[in-house]
């Protein structure tokens, strides 16, 4: 079906478990190619303090019954639900005035987004409702105090607010790892593109895989929805600077101390390094990814390069590169096949960015590109949003202002001299603090010394060379799991990076009592805590029978001399401390010749193992493996193997089980402590 041909239609709301539409047949949303209405869209008559309650109390208590796990199952269906449609969210993304590589950015990478929460929720989390972060807080000498730090999720909303710019990423980015930490979200996508942002919402109520409530969707004003957000509640917003102050200072948010997270404007730089000159593979490599930057999605990327940075010798060759370059990209309707950049997304978008050229011609001068007339293949000059690519040149960019303060979102970036390291860096500082940096060099020293400059400044810091070059993802492109966000004007926000992403919407709280309360509340043994001995081997337990604090305390095993040389000779580990007496006595940390580490831990596995088939059908790894006192010939060692966290697999028959385990001398005193991680069967065979 092409999406774009069907009659324009009013746009809905998806809330409290229904799809409305508003009261009145709302404003129109405009083709960005062509100028044609796609869609109508109004919010009124919505009753906001009803589907924030909605959220809190339908779906907040679904979704935190589930663990980490099943979060991440639910994120994985919904993103090969999504991947299936996904050809009908590109037809209509072409009224956006997006490429189909534009929109691949968009929709596939939101898409892969979601997947890429789905499988690091499972990798990296466990398969419970409450984080531990952190070690265990000893509080009193005799091991009966203590405390722990927890993470569990929030009982309130997540309210997204999000740009027009990127109407898929831009909410599924949000939703993945607000979704993985157990809290139902509002999406409030930007008017201009909203008609994107409702058909992929609607086809994910569509699969029926999310708890009702789960996402609920605003076609547009939010009205008085942030009237009625508590401090269990969380607020996202991506857009100006001006309006993202604006809802940052509402009275509800500051009464309430409600979390609220923002992603605002970034004049972004890119650094030529003074080594990487005309005929240098660098220098091509940085032309060929100014250009992309500046004619992606038409230049509408946060992170897009508005600030070119370029040691003085290099700026007449790259000026003239880069506008041979620029001069190349076919306008166009996205629609079209030939077209390597669409319009922007919107008449008043196009107005805006000219209007802030003109500012930026305070300080520099237009030296590639006429913004007033484009230069287009297909669609319509008039009504469409077209502008073409501008390159600017500012030649005294330390006197200049509007170069650090104005940005232009559209296919516009100002190169600009440095000739110096130092100076390099003071240039992206300017920018009072952005969203990424990059600097193109083969010089390590160089590298150091621009990326350590600018890293205080910036969320994000790319380096790119001749080694990288096929594998780089480049400047402009937030990953999954590496943080999005920015300081100062960028926001001072931070999102993605992974599993970080995930506590954002999740309370740390410090929980103290006894070593046996706190394995109660965090589902996780610690040290001194109540634990089982005696009876049936552990390893002989399946998952079903086994349980946190089931421990084993082995026979002793002493350790002799020929030992410790059987081990030395067999592995080629001769180092002097287990070989040479007078050597070793020397070292201030033994008083002679000791054993090796990894024959304690072998001797420890000799103690502790069930040898016969069973539940226990692997051992993956050791972590968090610590030698603290030296074992010398002659010491007889114990094993005290405790279980500690037991993690099952929802889709296989086995699971994880992580063992505390402690080795003490004949004195008591622990000379080596680790994690044992195996895995156990469900069931006995």
């Amino acid at each position: 079906m092409n999406v774009q041909a069907s009659r324009p239609r009013r746009l809905e709301s998806y809330v409290c478990g229904n799809w409305t539409a508003g009261a009145k047949e709302g404003v129109p949303l405009l083709d960005a190619s062509t100028g044609a209405p796609v869609a109508f869209i109004d919010s009124s008559g919505i009753d906001f303090a009803s589907t924030l309650a909605y959220g809190r109390e339908k779906a907040g208590p679904a979704l935190r019954r589930l663990s980490f796990h099943e979060r991440a199952a639910m994120l994985k269906a919904l993103g090969l639900a999504l991947m299936e449609r996904k050809e009908e969210f590109y037809a209509l993304s072409t009224a956006t005035g997006a490429t189909r590589a534009d929109s691949w950015v968009d929709i596939d990478g939101g898409i892969g987004t979601l997947l890429s929460y789905a499988s690091k929720g499972r990798r990296e989390l466990p398969n419970t409702r409450v984080l531990v972060d952190g070690d265990v807080e000893t509080l009193a000498r005799d091991g009966t105090f203590a405390a722990r730090h927890i993470l569990s999720p929030l009982q309130g909303v997540a309210v997204h607010i999000n740009a027009f710019n990127f109407p898929c990423w831009g909410m599924l980015e949000k939703l993945a790892p607000t979704l993985l930490a157990g809290m139902p979200a509002i999406v409030k996508p930007a008017s201009q593109t909203a008609y994107l942002t409702e058909l992929v919402v609607r086809r994910m109520i569509d699969t029926g895989i999310l708890p009702e409530g789960g996402v609920q969707l605003i076609s547009g004003s939010v009205g008085d929805l942030l009237d009625h957000v508590d401090g269990q509640d969380v607020v996202t917003f991506t857009g100006s600077a001006t309006t993202g102050r604006k809802l940052k200072s509402h009275p509800a948010v500051i009464g309430n101390s409600v979390r609220f997270t923002m992603e605002a404007d970034s004049l972004n730089a890119s650094v030529l390094g003074l080594d990487a000159g005309p005929g240098t593979e660098e220098f091509d490599l940085f032309v060929k990814e100014v250009a992309r930057e500046m004619t992606s999605k038409a230049g509408q990327k946060c992170t897009a390069i508005r600030r070119v940075i370029a040691p003085r010798a290099h700026c007449d060759a790259l000026v003239a590169a880069l506008g041979e370059r620029l001069g190349k990209t076919v306008l166009g309707n996205p629609a079209d096949e030939n077209v390597r950049m669409g319009p922007l997304a919107s008449l008043d978008q196009r107005t805006e960015v000219r209007e802030r050229i003109r500012d930026l011609l305070e300080d520099a001068e237009i030296v590639a590109g006429d913004p007033d007339t484009p230069r287009i293949i297909s669609g319509d000059a008039e009504s469409g949003a077209f502008l073409n690519p501008v390159l600017l040149y500012c030649d005294r960019p330390w006197e200049a202002k509007a170069v650090h303060d104005v940005e232009a979102f559209g296919p516009v970036s100002t190169v600009m001299p440095y000739d110096t390291g130092e100076e390099a860096v003071d240039l992206t500082r300017r920018g009072k603090g952005s969203l990424v940096a990059s600097v193109f060099t083969n010089d390590p020293a160089f590298a150091e010394e621009v990326v350590l400059g600018m890293a205080p400044f910036h969320g994000r810091v790319l380096i790119g060379n001749r080694v990288s070059a096929k594998t780089s993802t480049g400047h402009g492109s937030p990953l999954p799991g590496l943080v999005h966000g920015g300081p100062g004007r960028a926001g001072g926000g931070e999102e993605l990076g992974g599993m970080r992403g995930v506590k954002h919407y999740m309370q740390r709280t410090a929980v103290q009592g006894s070593p046996t309360m706190l394995s109660a509340v965090t589902g996780r043994w610690v040290a001194d805590a109540e634990a089982r001995s005696g009876g049936e081997h552990p390893f002989r337990k399946s998952l079903a029978e086994l349980r946190i604090g089931d421990q084993l305390v082995t026979a002793s095993r002493t350790v002799t001399l020929a030992d410790i040389e059987h081990f030395a000779n067999f592995t080629g580990d001769t180092f002097y401390a287990h070989m040479d007496e007078e050597a070793a006595k020397a070292n201030p940390f033994f008083d002679g010749r000791v054993a090796h580490g990894y024959l304690i831990v072998s001797f420890a596995a000799g103690l502790f193992v069930d040898p016969a088939p069973g539940p226990v059908l692997a051992n993956y790894g050791v972590d968090n493996l610590r030698f603290l006192t030296p074992v010398n010939p002659g010491d007889t060692l114990t094993v005290q193997l405790t279980c500690k966290e037991i993690n099952p697999r929802a889709d296989a028959e086995h699971g994880e089980v992580r063992w505390d385990c402690r080795v003490t001398n004949q004195n008591g005193v622990t000379v080596a402590q680790y994690d044992v991680l195996t895995m156990v069967a469900k069931t006995r065979s």
